[in-house]
């Protein structure tokens, strides 16, 4: 029952990040900052406090500085896949479009599920995969309206390069459960900092852009990284990956509310394909478990 419970919690978690960081496109929409490496800086800086005083706050210097001698080998892996990813996201934005971006992150539970399978043989359900090909082609219809606007290859590479870096912090996660990932995403936003530093072209920023970088690293990136190192342990690879899916479907629909932005009729489609596989699976998934058995591997 215990195991139960914890892939629930788990799972929640998981959406609870991808919400967290489905509001970054309507905070980025306000920044009136240009440089990419700026943004950067100041979003990994903001993020990295948050998690180090959070940690501070819950478990102490002395059980903090602990957390950090204890994440290993497999902690630096994460803080690498993390510090790539946060990275190539703003820079990215700067050489391809949104869309062009979302539909790589659709394609992060496949990669999860092939990583999972070919090195640790973690097997995946015939459903999960359905899930996986319905996820893939809902993002596909709501970005096929405005593919093809903007084609290049740095953008482009660095948006799969996001996915790829994304899938492989999940595997990684699961595999290494009992090792603290909070520390790990700390150091890898720490670490986004310290690389964006020495290619920004400067640290000044006027106060709105201030307190939304703020909002935009602390909150949107810390937060949503604590939620997801949090959860994704808890979780086999494949779903936590299709739970996270759910960050481009929401993304529209905040800039929506907040820019007053409309989204077209395949937005609205797409995201309905990808809210209704993302749901009938979580669905199904926690109907297959019942009380007293094991948590399932996706087999």
């Amino acid at each position: 029952m215990s195991g139960i419970r914890e892939q629930r919690r788990g799972a929640l978690l998981v959406f609870g990040s991808a919400a967290v960081w489905s509001f970054g496109g309507a905070i980025a929409r306000f920044l009136s900052v240009t440089d990419s490496w700026v943004i950067v800086f100041w979003r990994s800086f903001f993020a990295a406090t948050f998690l180090l005083g959070f940690m501070l706050w819950r478990d102490g210097l002395r059980g903090t500085w602990q957390l950090f001698r204890s994440m290993g080998i497999s902690g630096c892996a994460v803080a690498l896949c993390v510090t790539t990813a946060s990275t190539s996201f703003v820079v990215a934005l700067s050489y391809t479009t949104v869309a062009n971006i979302l539909l790589m992150q659709a394609g992060v539970p496949l990669f999860a599920a092939l990583m999972a399978f070919a090195l640790f043989r973690e097997q995946v359900a015939g459903t999960t995969w359905l899930a996986i090909a319905a996820v893939i082609v809902g993002v596909g219809i709501m970005v096929s309206g405005s593919i093809g606007g903007q084609v290049s290859p740095v953008g482009d590479g660095l948006a799969l390069l996001i996915a790829i870096a994304f899938a492989a912090a999940t595997v990684i996660a699961r595999r290494h459960a009992n090792v603290q990932m909070m520390p790990a995403v700390c150091l890898g936003t720490f670490t986004g900092a310290v690389i964006a530093s020495t290619l920004a072209s400067g640290f000044h920023v006027n106060g709105t852009d201030a307190f939304l970088l703020f909002l935009f690293g602390a909150l949107n990136l810390g937060l949503g990284m604590a939620f997801f190192a949090t959860g994704a342990p808890l979780l086999p690879s494949a779903l936590a990956a299709l739970i996270g899916v759910a960050e481009p479907v929401l993304g529209p629909i905040w800039v929506w509310l907040v820019h007053d932005e409309i989204p077209g009729a395949r937005t609205l489609i797409g995201g309905g394909v990808v809210f209704v596989a993302l749901v009938a699976h979580l669905v199904w998934q926690f109907r297959q478990q019942k009380p007293g058995s094991a948590v399932p591997m996706l087999d």
